[in-house]
């Protein structure tokens, strides 16, 4: 089973079972603690801290996970990774352990052809925690597993907290039994290496306080509502349900790996250890510096940036000691694109990006390589010679400093060496380089784009945003950027980028695009500002370009807001709050904000869902909206603590973190009220009339609505009303008989296309005696096939059944393929004899699918799937008699 259809099927399983799919988080998330999100729960940790309340009882969502903590040990075993995909079901006090363990392992040993896993439960080992004799007895009295394969164990295994005084709670692992040929019997307290966990089931059903490790903590009590959080390792159950022995031989990297012996001419599995553990580096770092850029980090010398560069830089040495001798990176992550994109349709929409980043790191590490191992071979060298087996920090040092080496790669050669390096002297070369680069700061040069520019502004503090109260004001020009470095001073046709102490025009965020409008002087300076960008959240930047005189730092100017833009963009945004409110109304509280965009006379609003919204609801929903409006409710916005505001009613997005001082919108008292930070109109007749112009999907579990507000929606009604009048002139109907004409049309088209379909279906039935009479044999097996064009999978697969008929008791196989659209619709049938003879349709049906790019099913005697590539056909027909040559 293909990793994507695990994760499918996980997802689906869950979705049955009412919850609510989210999408995987990105792997960057706006959390100090956390470099990476690194765990399948970590998008959830507000609302099981209690911090937000969450907009669905019941979630699951398969986590995006990066882990860096242990990059030295991936390839030296087959245990790590850097990048896993973790699978997850999570209950916000509604079920409990009966219903997560009863999920658990219907998933797992329910039949394929019933949407599970197919895994034979007398390979699975449940283990509890010391104490829970419930759990214990639902596994054995409920779910039906012996006893004796029911293990205890204590907190460091089976008892779960965040590691800090929070929620807490004792957990159930599953293991899974590879056999006697990977360890001794007895259990997973007996060998870890034999039974293998798959799932974990966390029962959050107490509060910890403070201390240390994995046990050293005090339990305080229960919480005041009980929580599921459950992980399952995608990864972990690929390697079982394809049957190999790690997932470094798994459909998403055995590739990579295929890629890197084509490019090293070295074999994977070939009995060199060195090779092997060179190889699973490319493959887990490649995927992983592939998930990285998708989700925005580019290589750098700090933070993730640095963990990117490492990853990549690996990659390059491990090819080179495999014997590549020229570029790789490249056709790794092109690679890694086409195994992963599948699930993550994103990574195929920036394959050029992506790539030519990671080539573009390769390239500047090639040099460096080239030149730095020679300078370390001398180094390692020299020390071996004089008898020591340390390489001087100050030998480290001119490594990084000359030639680029981080540290760690220096102490990764040292290893392999036999040798150590000097961490402290190096640290401390490291520490005077930065002194010295701190003092020559201003002797920078000013030509590149470098974050450094911005500095002294983010220290002197925030831009006073003075536009909730004025659309003008009189400011201070702080400092000009132009074409990557700071300018004193700017001339008419330049671009730049102004800095001003305090600003009216709002800065894009939340949704809102920024303003657009001046900054002048009375002696004729005048500069158009495009786009307005906050750095650092806190300081304005004003992209501009100036068009009359010269603008010099110091100056004090008038900023100016162009009101009609600024009008434009408050009915977008307070039409977005309607909609929202609107929508929570017809929907119910689980249509929360999942994003939003609102610019002058339009909005669009992303909301979570699980399906489309009705013409009735979205009909409804504008109606609500423009009530909201005619009523002319007043907007209130105030200030005030992020607890008190919640308490309140006031709506928090998911996934925002909110300072100490939160600033509400309230719209008609308890009609809307969220946290914002936008512009919004004074009263909610202002934003005009709302019209929605569709409703669609982007993304699983995620809506979109799209409205026009004010004189565009005024302006896409009169069109739409002439386009009604045209229609209405050209059937020859007064306008409000357009809908019932057009539909009398479609309907006679309808039974036009049928009686086509059924034309062409009695033809395809009239050539069945023909197909028997250009049957073949294979030995003496008769092979019947054919393709019939514009055959839908039930006519097919009724097809395949009576010629089946017409053979008799002939040894025969019947195959049938058709053409329809997009789609190549198949079946196969085989007689009793055929399958006495071992030739079932069910396991030829899984060798062709993928020669038409599709998938199918079915039993020994009749199956069928479908497929998207009518240039295979041939291909499989040629297969299939090659399968049945082989089977006699």
């Amino acid at each position: 089973m293909q990793t994507h259809e695990i994760r499918k099927r996980f997802l689906d399983h869950f979705i049955k079972a009412g919850h609510t799919e989210v999408p995987s988080a990105s792997l960057i998330l706006d959390d100090p603690n956390l470099l990476f999100v690194n765990a399948g729960m970590v998008p959830f940790k507000p609302y099981f801290l209690g911090e937000q309340n969450p907009p669905y009882t019941r979630a699951t969502s398969i986590q995006k996970c990066v882990r860096t903590l242990d990059i030295e040990e991936v390839g030296i075993t087959t245990r790590h990774n850097t990048f896993f995909q973790m699978a997850g079901n999570f209950s916000f006090g509604d079920y409990f352990k009966r219903e997560a363990i009863t999920f658990a392992w219907t998933l797992l040993t329910n039949p394929v052809a019933d949407g599970g896993f197919g895994i034979d439960p007398v390979r699975l080992w449940p283990t509890v925690y010391l104490d829970d004799d419930e759990a214990e007895a639902i596994w054995r009295d409920e779910i039906g597993v012996p006893a004796e394969r029911i293990q205890r164990r204590g907190m460091k295994d089976n008892y779960w907290s965040m590691g800090v005084p929070g929620p807490c709670g004792p957990c159930s692992e599953i293991f899974y039994d590879r056999g006697p040929a990977y360890g001794v019997e007895g259990g997973p307290e007996a060998d870890e290496d034999r039974y293998i966990e798959i799932w974990n089931l966390v029962f959050m059903q107490n509060q910890r306080g403070p201390g240390g490790g994995k046990d050293g903590y005090e339990i305080l009590g229960p919480l005041p509502k009980q929580n599921i959080d459950t992980g399952m390792g995608i990864e972990r159950v690929a390697c079982l349900l394809q049957g190999v022995e790690n997932v470094y031989e798994t459909d998403l990297l055995a590739p990579v790996i295929g890629i890197a012996q084509q490019l090293t001419g070295r074999t994977y599995g070939a009995g060199n250890h060195e090779d092997d553990v060179r190889f699973r580096v490319i493959a887990d770092h490649a995927r992983t510096a592939v998930m990285l850029i998708a989700d925005g980090i580019t290589p750098g010398n700090d933070g993730r940036g640095y963990v990117l560069r490492r990853l990549l830089r690996r990659i390059v040495r491990s090819a080179r000691l495999l014997g590549a001798g020229g570029a790789t990176v490249g056709k790794f992550t092109e690679a890694v694109i086409d195994t992963m994109s599948t699930s993550y349709p994103e990574l195929a929409e920036q394959r050029s990006r992506i790539v030519s980043l990671a080539v573009g790191e390769e390239d500047a590490f090639l040099k460096t390589l080239t030149a730095g191992s020679k300078l370390f071979d001398d180094a390692a060298a020299t020390t071996k010679a004089s008898g020591a087996t340390r390489i001087s920090g100050r030998d480290a040092f001119a490594l990084h400093d000359t030639y680029g080496f981080p540290i760690d790669l220096t102490l990764e050669m040292a290893a392999e060496a036999g040798l150590s390096v000097d961490e402290q002297g190096f640290t401390a070369l490291m520490a005077e380089q930065r002194q010295r680069a701190k003092a020559d700061a201003t002797a920078r040069k000013s030509g590149h784009a470098d974050l450094s520019v911005y500095r002294e502004f983010l220290d002197r503090g925030p831009t006073v945003f003075t536009g909730f109260d004025e659309l003008v004001s009189e400011a201070t020009v702080l400092g000009l950027v132009a074409d990557g470095g700071k300018v004193r001073s700017a001339s008419a046709g330049q671009e730049v980028e102004v800095i001003l102490d305090r600003s009216p025009l709002y800065a894009e965020s939340g949704g809102q695009i920024a303003d657009v409008g001046s900054i002048t002087t009375s002696s004729g300076l005048r500069i158009k500002v495009k786009d307005v960008q906050k750095l650092g959240k806190t300081v304005w930047l004003h992209r501009a370009v100036v068009e009359e005189g010269e603008v010099a730092e110091g100056d004090v100017v008038l900023a100016q807001v162009d009101t009609a833009w600024r009008h434009g963009a408050t009915q977008g945004h307070s039409g977005t709050h309607l909609v929202h409110a609107a929508l929570r109304q017809v929907l119910g509280p689980t249509a929360t904000q999942a994003g939003s965009l609102n610019r002058p006379g339009y909005l669009r609003f992303d909301f979570s869902a699980q399906g489309p919204v009705t013409e009735a609801q979205r009909g409804e929903i504008e109606e609500i909206t423009n009530a909201a409006v005619e009523a002319n409710y007043p907007v209130n916005t105030f200030e005030t603590n992020l607890p008190e505001a919640k308490a309140m009613g006031a709506m928090a997005l998911f996934g925002e973190n909110y300072g100490d001082v939160v600033r509400v919108v309230e719209i008609g008292g308890p009609f809307s009220m969220e946290l914002c930070g936008g512009t919004h109109v004074g009263a909610s007749a202002q934003v005009g009339p709302v019209t929605l112009l569709g409703e669609s999907s982007v993304g699983s579990g995620v809506r979109r609505i799209e409205a026009y507000v004010g004189l565009d929606s005024y302006r896409y009604l009169a069109k739409e009303r002439a386009l009604l009048a045209g229609l209405a002139s050209s059937l020859k109907v007064p306008s409000d008989q357009v809908p019932a004409r057009v539909e009398t049309l479609v309907g006679k088209l309808r039974d036009a296309e049928k009686q086509i379909e059924k034309m062409r279906a009695d033809a395809a039935k009239a050539s069945v005696g023909s197909l028997i009479d250009d049957a073949v044999r294979v030995g003496d097996v008769l092979v019947v096939s054919g393709t019939l064009d514009g055959m839908n999978a039930g006519d097919l697969r009724t097809l395949a059944g009576d010629l089946r008929g017409r053979v008799g008791s002939d040894t025969a196989v019947v195959v049938l393929f058709s053409v329809s659209d997009d789609k190549v619709p198949f079946a196969i049938a085989t007689t009793a004899a055929a399958r006495d003879a071992g030739i079932k349709a069910g396991d030829l049906v899984k060798d062709l699918a993928p020669l038409v790019s599709g998938r199918g099913g079915g039993k020994p005697d009749l199956a069928q799937g479908s497929g998207t590539d009518a240039a295979g056909i041939d291909a499989a027909l040629s297969r299939l008699r090659d399968l049945v040559g082989a089977n006699r």
